[in-house]
C-alpha cells in the first residue's frame, strides 16, 4: 500500500489506489514463488552434481600411489663444502711453508 501510495497520481482515487496495492501485492508474491523454484531447481541440480562426482573422487584416490618427497636444507651441504675448502687451504699453506 505504501508503493502505491507513492506512485499516486492526484486524479486517481481510494479505489484505483487498492487495485494497484493488489497487483504489486501479486507480483511480489509471483516473484517469490519463482526465486523458490529456482531455489529448489539449483539444489537438486547441486545433490545431482555432489552424487555423481562422490564415486569418482573415491575411486581416483584409490589409483593414485603416494609419494612422499624429501627435502633436504642447503645449510649442512655448504657448512660440509666450507670445511673441506678450509682444510685444503690450510693443507696448501703448511706445505708451502
Amino acid at each position: 500500500m505504501k508503493i502505491a501510495r507513492g506512485t499516486q497520481r492526484p486524479a486517481q482515487t481510494k479505489e484505483q489506489t487498492k487495485l494497484i496495492a493488489q497487483g504489486i501485492q501479486k507480483g511480489i508474491d509471483l516473484y517469490k514463488k519463482q526465486q523458490k523454484e529456482r531455489t529448489r531447481d539449483l539444489n537438486r541440480k547441486l545433490k545431482k552434481a555432489t552424487r555423481q562426482q562422490q564415486p569418482s573422487v573415491e575411486s581416483e584416490d584409490d589409483e593414485i600411489p603416494e609419494r612422499i618427497v624429501y627435502q633436504q636444507h642447503w645449510l649442512p651441504w655448504l657448512l660440509l663444502v666450507l670445511t673441506w675448502l678450509a682444510m685444503g687451504i690450510y693443507f696448501l699453506v703448511k706445505a708451502t711453508t
